[in-house]
């Protein structure tokens, strides 16, 4: 098939970009090479430099299309909310102006780049109460101390469990926000066009190639930046924040699965069923999928686990919490494992020691045009 990547330069896409080549796909490869997240500009003579708000040349390049893998996007935690106008700018309405070429020019299938951070926190039980969903954790908690949310009618403790796609949706940051908005986007797209839009919901992604030495970098770049300066990383809360960390080849995977979980059989028909009869990419519709490693580690056994790897020092537990934070997300694999028959395949232990030593990105520039 032919596909249009979006961000193909980036941490991600770039992953995405390799995996579909290999797998035998005609790939067009697009990206601004936005200062936020490269460095040096890449060499690969076949990438298109070009932004996704620029609907004319889209809508060149999604000429004989058959699918769009769209990983462009402004990520991470950022700097404060003065970053929110690029967050708006190029994750939501550079959405929109794709969804819209992508409408004039006819593609029908889309496989977006969404994120865990949509949830909030995740989900827990309430000994009294069952499943519960807390509200933010207050700042003199958090400075207290008090990492932990509470059953919202009780105050009793809660259980973290697995999240599923059918949890609310509830951003608490602007990246978040942005985030749930180009699924609000794609589907609202999907209804009126009849397309099949398949949201890939990443959780902490990890790998070779990551951006390093900037805020909009993950947690794993910036421990490992620290350790390679001979500093100890820095855990924020207690360390013990369960998150799903996944790494970035088994993302790529995830992409191919679900591009090629839409194709064209001899008779036309789209959309394969999994095992339940479930369509993956339903027609006029918008389809969520966690893409995680399923197994649940903390931030400070990841930071551990890094440190060991590098021979550098233990993790240094400073406690505090950033605005926006959450405290518990662990995901649930089988939707991606029963539609696309996706099962991350990378260790946590052995991807964090191949981690420890893989080329990450060159220092980016925090501020500059985009």
């Amino acid at each position: 098939m032919r596909v249009l990547i979006t961000g193909a330069a980036g941490f991600v896409g770039s992953h995405v970009a390799d995996s579909l080549a290999e797998r035998g796909h005609d790939t067009v490869l697009l990206d601004n090479l936005s200062p936020k997240a490269h460095g040096p500009q890449p060499t690969d003579t076949h990438l298109v430099v070009g932004d996704v708000r620029d609907g004319e040349l889209l809508a060149r390049l999604l000429r004989g299309v058959d699918v769009v893998c769209h990983q462009a996007a402004v990520v991470g935690h950022g700097l404060d909310p003065s970053d929110a106008p690029d967050y708006a700018l190029h994750n939501d309405y550079g959405t929109a102006v794709l969804l819209a070429a992508m409408h004039r020019v006819g593609v029908r299938r889309l496989v977006l780049a969404s994120s865990m951070v949509v949830y909030g926190e995740g989900r827990y039980r309430c000994p009294n109460h069952g499943e519960v969903r807390p509200g933010p954790r207050h700042p003199d908690d958090l400075e207290r101390g008090r990492f932990e949310p509470l059953c919202p009618d009780c105050g009793a403790d809660l259980t973290p469990a697995l999240v599923g796609e059918d949890a609310a949706i509830d951003p608490r940051s602007t990246y978040a926000a942005t985030k749930a908005a180009q699924e609000h986007l794609a589907s609202a797209w999907a209804r009126q066009t009849g397309g099949a839009v398949l949201a890939l919901r990443y959780h902490n992604v990890y790998g070779p190639r990551m951006p390093r030495d900037t805020p909009y970098a993950g947690v794993a770049s910036l421990f490992r930046s620290a350790l390679r300066r001979g500093e100890a990383p820095t855990v924020l809360e207690d360390g013990r924040q369960l998150r799903d960390f996944v790494h970035v080849t088994d993302v790529a995977l995830a992409n191919a699965l679900a591009v090629e979980t839409g194709e064209t059989d001899e008779t036309g028909k789209t959309g394969e069923t999994g095992e339940t009869g479930e369509s993956a990419a339903p027609s006029g519709a918008l389809t969520a999928v966690n893409v995680c490693s399923g197994e649940p580690h903390t931030v400070l056994d990841m930071a551990t686990e890094l440190a060991s790897a590098c021979d550098g020092p233990s993790p240094r537990v400073v406690g505090g919490a950033r605005p926006g934070d959450v405290r518990h997300v662990v995901a649930d694999p089988a939707r991606a494992r029963k539609l696309l028959g996706f099962t991350a395949r990378t260790p946590f232990a052995r991807g964090i020691a191949e981690f420890a030593s893989a080329p990450l990105r060159a220092p980016a520039a925090v501020t500059g045009s985009v």
